[in-house]
């Protein structure tokens, strides 16, 4: 099967797929969006990287009235879904980059640097090297005072508890309608194409890259969520 994107779904029908696949998806943007709204509630200039179909900047946009929000992808497919879905929005509010994976942010210059930057189950794709890469070019980005919220997919601390979250992880995408084959190929998919961090190794990394707050803020399942601030 051919992909057009780093997802096991097809960027067309991602937003669907998606909500059948991971648990709390919903819950994530609602959380990244009352974080930040705690931490920087009025961010002159957002960058969400690894934006999807842009669903996350669709729940700021109103929330957030006078922020410029660019948005950033490595796939051509997931961003043309992303100017779809912001198609009515003005100019001055949205800004698309070419498609560019996190950790080759720092070839971009900002005409304005960002004060928040998203990173929503998007490194999770990464090597260790390009984790890090990606990391320190968000880094390197935000204005000091700057945050950077992540979701990542998590690596537990013992064998029994990733058999258990990956039990209740192919449980929940049954009882979400998905095919006993499909949730098999998915769960498949840890370890292998989905690169888990552990909560201690992931904070280590934004502390060694910088940051001079940084947190653990949301534990479900095998995802994780955290913020830190330069």
């Amino acid at each position: 099967m051919t992909f057009d994107n780093t997802t096991p779904h097809p960027a067309a029908r991602y937003d669907a797929e998606v909500r059948q696949t991971v648990p709390f998806y919903e819950m994530f943007q609602r959380q990244t969006l009352e974080l930040v709204q705690a931490i920087k509630p009025e961010p002159a200039c957002w960058l969400d990287t690894g934006c999807g179909t842009g669903y996350l900047v669709e729940l700021a946009l109103p929330r957030f009235p006078q922020t410029h929000f660019i948005l950033a992808d490595p796939s051509a497919s997931m961003l043309e879904q992303a100017r779809w879905r912001l198609a009515g929005q003005p100019g001055a509010r949205v800004e698309f980059l070419p498609p560019l994976p996190s950790e080759s942010l720092s070839t971009w210059q900002p005409a304005q640097k960002p004060q928040v930057i998203t990173a929503v189950m998007c490194h999770h794709y990464l090597q260790p090297p390009e984790r890090e890469k990606a990391v320190r070019a968000c880094y390197d980005l935000l204005n000091p005072g700057g945050l950077l919220v992540v979701f990542e997919t998590i690596e537990l601390a013992s064998p029994e508890g990733t058999a258990t979250g990956l039990k209740r992880w192919g449980d929940f995408q049954v009882d979400a309608g998905r095919a006993a084959s499909l949730v098999e190929a998915h769960l498949q998919r840890y370890k292998t194409e989905i690169l888990p961090v552990s909560v201690g190794a992931h904070m280590a990394l934004l502390r060694s890259t910088g940051f001079q707050t940084v947190e653990h803020f949301w534990l479900s399942l095998l995802q994780a969520g955290f913020y830190a601030i330069k």
